[in-house]
């Protein structure tokens, strides 16, 4: 599993949802890219508020970074879309572990999504080798 969607755009997963949800995927067909909510189910449920981030050695607080141990576990993704058929979605770029229980899915809108002025803060240092980490036992 890459540590985030950007760390192998090829890996491809499938979204499944309850029948009773399958008309609420009317139209996202013609999006590329769609926002992915989920619960980590599988994250320690006592997070501490400063971590020692991926990319980094210098703790950090939580809000600040994209760690899967947090206060509330929710997870965010930006995948893209390959198909969609019923109730199932296959996407590109996912980062979840199987069976991730679904919170929601949104469309990607760049005008919306990506602010045109925004700055990285510490991770700026970092971007040339974000595309190639993977996960590691701290984030299992």
């Amino acid at each position: 599993m890459p540590i985030q969607p950007v760390g192998d755009a090829a890996v491809e997963g499938t979204i499944e949802l309850k029948e009773a949800y399958a008309d609420g995927l009317k139209d996202l067909d013609g999006f590329t890219h769609c926002i992915v909510l989920y619960h980590f189910h599988v994250s320690d449920d006592t997070a501490p508020l400063e971590v020692e981030p991926f990319l980094d050695d210098e703790q950090r607080g939580i809000f600040a970074t994209r760690a899967p141990q947090r206060p509330n576990p929710i997870g965010l993704s930006v995948v893209g879309i390959e198909s969609i058929k019923e109730e199932m979605v296959t996407v590109t770029g996912i980062d979840v572990v199987d069976q991730t229980p679904l919170l929601d899915i949104k469309p990607f809108v760049p005008e919306f999504d990506v602010p045109s002025d925004a700055d990285t803060g510490w991770l700026t240092a970092s971007e040339s080798t974000i595309r190639s980490k993977q996960a590691d036992e701290r984030f299992l």
